[in-house]
Parts: structure tokens; C-alpha cells; sequence
């Protein structure tokens, strides 16, 4: 038996050996086609992308933080307007809004989903509020309906940023299906994942899908005529070929990150050493990602350690071969480039300790058994000797 020494954050050789055929088939089929901008692969994608969310329309765009630039200038948001989002993100989701001109709104989020509520967002609405933007993290949905509701009373549009969460839902219905928008990432490390970058728009609304198309391709239609400005937002057809090839995959790589995340949850249990409350961790204890929907995709597998040792731990896992990852370790309201939002430490206390707590662990498809038994091994045995 090879004795484990290292385990990886991420290895995507080993997600994708099984894939070697297939892509290589997508690829011949784009090489030989001539058509390597728009065309067929793009608008095959679509509809699958469209079939498998739930929504009624996909525009595939050329990234995930496209998708967000996409859909805020479809909806015409600009200067002088508000866009409210968590503050405990990836910075494309604030990023897109800034660039806009329009101003983002942070709200504190949940402390044991990591995503907002419709109650942190209703004490930040006001009248220059133009678009609410939930985040489903790690790949767990937030509320999306309540969002909806209170979004709906106030004449609101709301953008889902599903980058992390493609296959999970929320009371039955898929992410991105549930607001004006959704927006979906194929960077290579997410649950499914393009060669480079790439991206999709959803909508189940005509008129936001054509806006949506329109934006994409420069605001041109019919093709160098402009009412408006647009971006070049196109998804290339050699990374929608491929990102076919693994969608069929999806649903069975979806199991085996929760059969791992499972894995995981009863070893760390029967190692005595699981915080019963999952964001008040001792300095001998580990926190576990609390799964509120069973459609929990585990886009992330992320732990909270407390007393101060997150840092020492991730340290002392790297010395012992175990990849890691902090996601986020700094909230959008805390980044040089916001300071002129106003804000300062202590503002959003719970998204401050999420970034000063957690850590994601290897939960990636190919990771095997073994593997994930030396990662508690090591885990365990660092928090032994706190």
C-alpha cells in the first residue's frame, strides 16, 4: 500500500483522465467545423445549460465574472445607482458592480451558511437601490424566494451569482432559475469547469435573454449597428465543446463531492473533535460546513478553526503535504479599492469571522478514500496538540 504523503487541494488530471476521449472528440469536432466563434457548440450548451438549471433561457458568455458584467448592464445599472451584495465573496461579484460606475451595497451574511438573507438586504434598500445580488457559496443556495419577494414588492431586480453553485437548489428549483438572472462560472475548478475560461448567463425571461444577447456582442444588432454599448461577452465554441463533453458527468461528480464531504463529517466525528456549534470553535475543535439543503453541491468543502489558529493550522497541513485554501480571506468592505464606501473592521462582524476562520479542504471528484483519511489524520493530530 503506497503511503500518502501529499494530498492536493485540486489535481484536475485526475477529473479529467476519464474525459481524455471525449474532449479530444470535442476538440476535432470544433477543429474540423470552421466555426470558432458563435455557432453551433455555443447554442447546443445553451440548451443543455438551459434544460439542466431549469431556466428557460442560457447565453454563454466568456467568463463567470462576464456573466455578472453582462447581466448589471443588461439591466441598465450606472452611475448614480445601488447594487446590493454580501461583503463575504469573490471579488468579481463587487468588482462588476463598481465597474458599472453603480455603487455595492454590502450586507453581513448568514454565520453558519455564509450566504445573505432577505432580512440583511430589506435594512439596506433604499430609493437608488437597483439590483439585489445574493451569492450561493460554496455551492449551497441562499433563499432565493424570500429575496424574490421583498425584491418584487420594491420594483427590484435581483441577479443570483451562482458562479459556485451549478446543480444545487433551493426548495426544488435550480439555482439560477429563481431571479431575473443567474450567472454561472466554467473556470476550471468549479464543479464543472471549461479548459480556460467561460461562463453562462440564465433567465427564464424573453426580454432579459435577448437584452442579455444583445450586451454580449457589443450591443450590435443587426451586426454594426448600436443603440447601445455592450462588451464582447461571447463564449468560445472550443471551451462550450468541452464543457458538453463533461455536463453528462455533472450529476455523478456531484455525488462523490458529497459522498467525500460525508466521508469527511463521520471521521471527524468519531474523532471526538466537531464543535457543537459550528461557529463558536475551540481552539482544540473544527467546525463543520453545515448542509441546510440537501442539494449542497460542495463546490467547496470549508471548516471554521477558532482561538485564533486557522492560520497555523493551514500552515502545519501545508508542512504535512495537504493543500488548503482560504476563501475569502478578506471581506469586499475591508479591500483597498471599496475604501471609499466607508467602511472599517468591525462593520460586519460575521463575514469578518468567517474570513478569519475558515478554511476549505481537498473535495474535489478524484480525491480518493485514503486520501481523505489522512487529511482528518493530520487535522485531528494538529488539533491534539493545541
Amino acid at each position: 500500500m503506497t503511503q500518502i504523503t501529499k494530498v492536493p487541494l485540486l489535481d484536475l488530471t485526475r477529473v479529467e483522465d476519464d474525459l481524455m476521449g471525449e474532449l479530444r472528440d470535442a476538440f476535432e469536432r470544433v477543429l474540423t467545423s470552421g466555426r470558432y466563434i458563435m455557432g453551433p457548440e455555443v447554442e447546443g450548451l445553451e440548451a443543455e445549460i438551459a434544460e439542466f438549471t431549469g431556466a428557460k433561457h442560457a447565453i454563454g458568455v466568456s467568463s463567470g465574472t462576464d456573466a455578472l458584467m453582462c447581466t448589471l448592464m443588461a439591466l441598465g445599472v450606472g452611475q448614480g445607482d445601488e447594487v446590493i451584495c454580501p461583503t463575504y465573496t469573490f471579488f468579481a461579484t463587487a468588482g462588476t458592480i463598481w465597474r458599472t460606475g453603480a455603487k455595492p451595497v454590502f450586507v453581513d451574511v448568514d454565520p453558519i451558511t455564509y450566504n445573505t438573507t432577505a432580512e440583511h438586504i430589506a435594512a439596506k434598500i433604499t430609493d437608488k437601490t437597483k439590483v439585489i445580488m445574493p451569492v450561493h457559496l460554496y455551492g449551497q443556495c441562499t433563499d432565493v424566494g424570500a429575496i424574490m419577494d421583498l425584491a418584487k414588492e420594491r420594483g427590484i431586480a435581483v441577479i443570483e451569482d451562482a458562479a459556485q453553485a451549478i446543480g444545487a437548489q433551493w426548495n426544488g428549483q435550480g439555482a439560477g432559475s429563481m431571479a431575473d438572472y443567474g450567472c454561472f462560472s466554467f473556470f476550471p475548478s468549479k464543479n464543472l469547469g471549461c479548459l480556460g475560461d467561460g461562463g453562462v448567463v440564465t433567465t427564464n425571461d424573453q426580454e432579459l435573454a435577448d437584452k442579455a444577447r444583445l450586451m454580449r456582442q457589443h450591443g450590435g444588432k443587426p451586426k454594426y449597428y448600436h443603440k447601445v454599448v455592450g462588451g464582447n461577452f461571447r463564449l468560445d465554441p472550443l471551451q462550450a465543446a468541452f464543457v458538453r463533453a463533461k455536463l453528462p458527468r455533472l450529476p455523478a461528480d456531484t455525488e462523490k463531492r458529497r459522498a467525500n464531504a460525508a466521508l469527511y463529517e463521520r471521521l471527524f466525528r468519531a474523532a471526538g473533535v466537531v464543535s457543537a456549534e459550528p461557529t463558536e470553535v475551540a481552539p482544540h475543535e473544527i467546525g463543520l460546513p453545515v448542509r441546510v439543503q440537501d442539494s449542497h453541491i460542495y463546490n467547496q468543502f470549508v471548516v471554521r478553526f477558532g482561538g485564533g489558529r486557522r492560520d497555523a493550522v493551514r500552515a502545519e497541513l501545508g508542512e504535512r503535504g495537504v493543500g488548503s485554501e482560504i476563501y475569502y480571506p478578506v471581506p469586499m468592505h475591508m479591500q483597498e479599492c471599496f475604501a471609499a464606501c466607508g467602511h472599517t473592521a468591525g462593520d460586519f462582524p460575521v463575514a469578518e469571522k468567517a474570513a478569519a476562520e475558515t478554511l476549505a479542504l481537498p473535495v474535489f471528484s478524484g480525491l480518493r478514500e485514503s486520501e481523505i483519511e489522512y487529511v482528518v489524520e493530520q487535522v485531528v493530530d494538529i488539533l491534539k496538540d493545541s
